[in-house]
């Protein structure tokens, strides 16, 4: 579905990225996990078209897509969920939805997929006329991930969907990425809690300065010592995971 061949890139005549290497399959979901500075976010960034990739290759369904556009790659069905907060805050639910599907040809098509969605996150429907920032942080990350939808991804990237939530709301989105994922999305994913992404992923993917150290399945990163020695804080069992 999504393969890395070989990716260095940065920012200006800064390298972050040095040789990233790694394939995920469709309707998967792969964390990856890392040290700060491993160049998590910035894989996102390079897939999108938000980096100088000085070398390497990216495929998409066996397409080459490096170098293309944030716009160009939206075409080819991927979005990406930033960090943090990105709705407009002052504007409501609904219009927030219509600013996912902004670039669309159609937008008689976009308000349909935007009842869909609501169908997929009805609490998105119940608050449709209320203003974004009057929403609470997991309903918001949700408002976030419904306005990803609207032109039907093929790949979704989401970068920290957990950050600044409680527990229970971060399983709340979790769920939420699950039944994506089981109606035939792909996602990857950066995630502060890597043990709990990691015990709902398919596979998990591990940086270190820029470079690919493990690429397994997730239940076999968990197992693994070594990975919970530098990466977990400490050995667990997968099944204690969350």
């Amino acid at each position: 579905m999504l393969e890395l061949k070989n990716i260095y890139g940065g920012y200006g005549k800064i390298t972050i990225l040095n040789g990233v290497t790694f394939t995920i399959p469709k309707a998967s979901i792969t964390t990856v996990i890392g040290p700060n500075g491993a160049g998590k976010s910035t894989v996102f960034k390079a897939i999108f078209g938000l980096l100088n990739i000085h070398s390497g290759q990216i495929l998409l369904d066996g397409q080459d897509v490096t170098r293309q556009t944030p716009r160009q790659m939206i075409g080819h069905g991927v979005t990406y969920v930033p960090q943090g907060r990105n709705v407009v805050p002052q504007l409501s639910v609904y219009h927030n939805l219509e600013l996912g599907g902004i670039t669309a040809s159609d937008q008689t098509i976009v308000r349909k997929r935007i009842d869909m969605v609501m169908d997929q996150f009805p609490m998105l429907r119940k608050y449709s006329g209320k203003k974004a920032i009057e929403l609470s942080g997991g309903q918001q990350k949700q408002l976030e991930v419904a306005r990803a939808l609207l032109l039907d991804p093929k790949l979704i990237l989401i970068d920290e969907p957990s950050i600044g939530l409680s527990p229970n709301l971060v399983q709340e989105v979790f769920q939420t990425l699950l039944r994506l994922r089981d109606q035939g999305a792909t996602i990857l994913m950066v995630e502060q809690n890597a043990k709990a992404a990691l015990a709902m992923s398919d596979y998990g993917l591990v940086l270190e300065l820029g470079q690919t150290r493990m690429h397994d399945k997730a239940t076999n990163l968990l197992a693994d010592p070594k990975v919970g020695q530098l990466f977990l804080g400490g050995h667990i069992e997968a099944a204690n995971a969350v």
